[in-house]
């Protein structure tokens, strides 16, 4: 439940572009790792895991950018970035189902396992580099996630994933917008990272 409600807070200050989204994430991954290891859950481990690295590795960026123009700046991305993350997400997704095909203690629907685990990590590279496509990767996320969860018995994650779909539609308006603002507004300077 903790670390659920941490991921809440965290994509919660991912929509107001706040750089405290990503340690706020890396402890859910934390969190959440402990417990699915409690539960000898370890291809949700391993997700945990991917989620902590790509934490690490978007809180230096959002960082950087505060600090190279004091704001995160946000922007749809290139046609070649479109097309270069659904064709690594598809080649990944595939790479990682066929990894829990032939290691069933790792992943109990391989398949449906395989796309959320390459489709958080496509959100969260997507989000790192404040592309608005973040919100739409986690949109497919949690079109599958959410049913999953409730079919598997985790009531609680299956909740706490309807509420995330409902502020990654929030999010997705608010980023749709400040892509759309004046260049000036998107790069006024915001020190803490919190919305300008």
């Amino acid at each position: 439940m903790i670390g659920n409600l941490l991921g809440l807070a965290g994509l919660a200050l991912g929509w107001r572009r706040s750089v405290w989204s990503w340690p706020v994430q890396l402890l859910s991954g934390v969190v959440l790792a402990g417990a699915y290891l409690s539960g000898h859950l370890p291809g949700l481990v391993g997700k945990q895991l991917i989620v902590i690295v790509t934490a690490i590795w978007g809180w230096s960026r959002w960082q950087r950018g505060i600090r190279d123009t004091g704001a995160i700046a946000v922007r749809f991305a290139s046609w070649k970035e479109r097309a270069l993350l659904v064709g690594a997400t598809a080649l990944l997704t595939v790479a990682a189902a066929l990894i829990f095909t032939q290691f069933p203690w790792m992943s109990w629907s391989p398949w449906s396992d395989a796309y959320i685990f390459v489709g958080t990590l496509a959100a969260m590279v997507a989000q790192a580099r404040g592309w608005v496509e973040f919100w739409f990767a986690w949109i497919a996320v949690d079109l599958v996630g959410v049913p999953l969860a409730f079919n598997s018995g985790y009531t609680f994650s299956g909740l706490t994933y309807s509420i995330y779909f409902v502020l990654v539609l929030l999010g997705l308006r608010a980023w749709w917008l400040r892509s759309r603002a004046p260049r000036n507004a998107s790069t006024a300077p915001n020190l803490q990272g919190a919305p300008a």
